[in-house]
């Protein structure tokens, strides 16, 4: 259910993770951003992890869309990880999955 707020913690060891918690929409926007901008030097792959994602909105996709494009411009390959089969179809669905992998 729409509602749960979002954070994110980054983690990192050989790869970089982001993970997500709650509800992936407008509010997570300034997280988002500010959690790349904090990993854009770390090691190895970028991961999202949608483990503990409950929603995401289209204004959510968008914003997976520019960490994705800010990612792939600089060289990283971007891995989403934990997503439902749900979100899985909606990245197929979306063609996010034509520029990410999937886990």
């Amino acid at each position: 259910m729409p509602g749960t707020a979002f954070a994110v913690d980054i983690r990192t060891d050989q790869d970089t993770t982001l993970v997500l918690t709650g509800d992936v929409n407008r509010a997570a926007e300034a997280g988002i951003g500010d959690a790349y901008d904090r990993s854009v030097d770390g090691p190895g792959r970028l991961i999202l992890d949608f483990s503990d994602v409950e929603f995401i909105n289209s204004t959510g996709i968008a914003l997976i869309v520019g960490l994705l494009a800010k990612a792939r411009a600089s060289g990283r390959v971007v891995v989403a990880r934990g997503l439902t089969e749900h979100y899985r179809e909606v990245f197929r669905i979306t063609r996010l999955s034509d520029f990410l992998e999937m886990e």
